[in-house]
């Protein structure tokens, strides 16, 4: 039951968070931030907030400048739309997604051109031994 209660908090959380910052932050280094997840302990008293932003490296400096400078004013709007008794703390941490995918494109894309290079060593491919290794009867045990 209390797993039950951590998702429907973390649902709710990330929804609060990602309409506040679709209203927009009055500060400026705030790029285009997309909440990813969030997950909240078993005690309901701390929040670990995903987020990615879509730009460069500066960019996503910048913003996570911002979010860190914006958490207090964050945290009081999700208590307000929670309406629990106490209120999860937020931690913002930049979520490695994008990098993850990148990374696994890179090991799908290099696995195909293995595959395309074994394919073409087995097109050219001859037996090590006789075409058909498996021992036949002789023709004079047929007889008998």
């Amino acid at each position: 039951m209390s797993s039950e209660r951590q998702a429907r908090l973390a649902d709710r959380i990330k929804v609060l968070i990602a309409e506040r910052l679709e209203k927009g932050l009055r500060d400026p280094r705030l790029g285009f931030v997309t909440i990813t997840d969030v997950r909240v302990t078993g005690d309901l008293q701390h929040a670990s907030v995903f987020y990615t932003v879509l730009g460069s490296e500066q960019e996503r400096n910048d913003s996570a400048e911002a979010l860190r400078a914006a958490t207090g004013m964050l945290r009081s709007e999700v208590g307000r739309g929670l309406g629990v008794r106490l209120t999860p703390t937020l931690e913002f941490i930049p979520d490695g997604v994008p990098e993850n995918a990148g990374h696994i494109e890179d090991l799908l894309r290099e696995a195909r051109e293995r595959d395309e290079q074994i394919t073409g060593f087995a097109a050219s491919a001859v037996y090590a031994g006789d075409a058909d290794p498996y021992v036949k009867p002789r023709e004079d045990d047929a007889e008998a």
